[in-house]
């Protein structure tokens, strides 16, 4: 990973009010390596989850909010969970508050947004603290379904470019529309052309915007991917990241029958897209709409555009979602993960916070050694963990370490390091 000079961003203090199994926290946190140690079930994850819902308006673990809040207190009259968080700017302190408070009479809870005292919608919190997450589940960007690749671009994007997230946000709410006015028609009839026009604009107008920026970030994660990859494998593997579209973005005038894949991903072997303008992918997204137009009113729905598009990670022609082993699509992911901490540092010109979270015991001992050496170039970095073993010497007594117990922080103070599973549960 190449150093990168930024702006000391970092998240000085959360508070944490009956979120997932924290009562009550109030945590400060230093620039540099957080070790945080504790057993299963005990809290870890859910801490770098707060931090990535403060970032991001959204879990990455929960399907609902009220999955977020205390199963303790939703017998109580008015449950609610809260989490706030002070961040450190180059030039000044952003204070972000979300409180899920319930919504009358169905059991789901919404979500109140501040930002600096001022109530905000969800989206503007996006920018304010850039987080990469590394999961033990994240293997699956390569083996899993193109909805998981599509969201680790989307969110990538959401956090450099805040244009990227509205025109992501508007092309979900055109799409929707644009399906309802297809199954309406394909049930009672009409004139498609007139009634699909509008709505083929509109889709067009924020879908080239999603996958000319898509197109741009995954060029660049390919330069810095395919180094760390080399790196990881001992210089034996070069890694490739192609694009897979539910249609060829380049080209202007599509084939009279265009042929599309039962998954909508594109080609397996993918394309190598030189870097294309929205106005190109315009022209070529309205273009294959009006193509396909037949094929969208017979199936009731929008069959191409970003929303059926994937990524593939590939070792010279071999696609490692179906042919590679395992530690072949950890080390894809890995390096993936890592090269957007540099492609966001580059781009915001401060530095993200790198959580990680029990990803030690996942990774054989040459990928570690690799991430250790990543860690300390990044500004902040919280790592989870259950066996201090897992940690290098040298960095352990650099870094800040804490124990979680049941939902409680404290500072790390007792003996020798020590294998939590080893340690009686408070």
């Amino acid at each position: 990973m190449r150093r990168t000079l930024a702006a000391t961003m970092h998240l000085r203090h959360l508070a944490l009010t009956n979120f997932r199994n924290y009562i009550r926290l109030e945590l400060d946190l230093p620039l540099g390596v957080t070790i945080v140690q504790g057993g299963n079930a005990q809290g870890k994850s859910n801490l770098l989850e707060a931090i990535v819902f403060l970032a991001t308006g959204k879990s990455p673990r929960a399907s609902s909010d009220s999955e977020l809040v205390n199963w303790l207190v939703k017998d109580e009259p008015y449950p609610f969970a809260r989490a706030a968080a002070e961040v450190v700017r180059e030039d000044r302190v952003e204070q972000i508050d979300i409180t899920l408070l319930p919504n009358k009479g169905n059991g789901r809870f919404r979500k109140q947004v501040r930002i600096n005292a001022v109530n905000k919608r969800a989206m503007d919190l996006v920018g304010i603290m850039l987080t990469v997450l590394f999961r033990p589940e994240d293997v699956d960007l390569v083996s899993g379904s193109p909805s998981q690749r599509r969201r680790y671009l989307d969110i990538a994007l959401c956090q450099m470019e805040p244009t990227y997230c509205r025109a992501l946000s508007h092309y979900q709410k055109v799409l929707t529309q644009r399906n309802a006015l297809l199954r309406h028609l394909a049930e009672r009839g009409g004139d498609a052309g007139e009634q699909l026009r509008y709505w083929d604009e509109k889709l067009v107008e924020s879908g080239s915007l999603v996958v000319a920026r898509r197109l741009w970030l995954l060029h660049e994660l390919e330069q810095e991917a395919a180094l760390l990859h080399l790196d990881l494998s001992g210089g034996v593997e070069r890694l490739h990241l192609r694009y897979l579209p539910s249609f060829d973005p380049g080209q202007q005038s599509p084939p009279r029958r265009t042929s599309y894949s039962r998954t909508g991903t594109g080609p397996e072997r993918g394309v190598v897209y030189a870097a294309l303008s929205q106005e190109q992918v315009r022209a070529s997204f309205l273009a294959h709409l009006h193509a396909g137009r037949s094929r969208d009113l017979a199936a009731g729905m929008t069959l191409i555009g970003p929303h059926r598009d994937d990524l593939g990670f590939y070792l010279g022609e071999r696609n490692l979602r179906a042919y590679g082993s395992r530690g072949q699509q950890r080390t894809a992911a890995l390096a993936s993960k890592l090269a957007e901490v540099a492609i966001m540092t580059r781009v915001s010109g401060e530095s993200p916070i790198l959580l990680l979270d029990d990803v030690m015991s996942e990774l054989d001992a040459t990928r570690r050694r690799m991430l250790l050496e990543v860690i300390p170039m990044v500004k902040q970095t919280i790592v989870t963990t259950t066996d201090w073993d897992d940690f290098a010497d040298d960095l352990l007594p650099q870094a800040h370490r804490l124990e979680v117990r049941e939902g409680r922080v404290k500072a790390w103070t007792s003996g020798p390091p020590r294998d939590a599973s080893a340690a009686p549960t408070l």
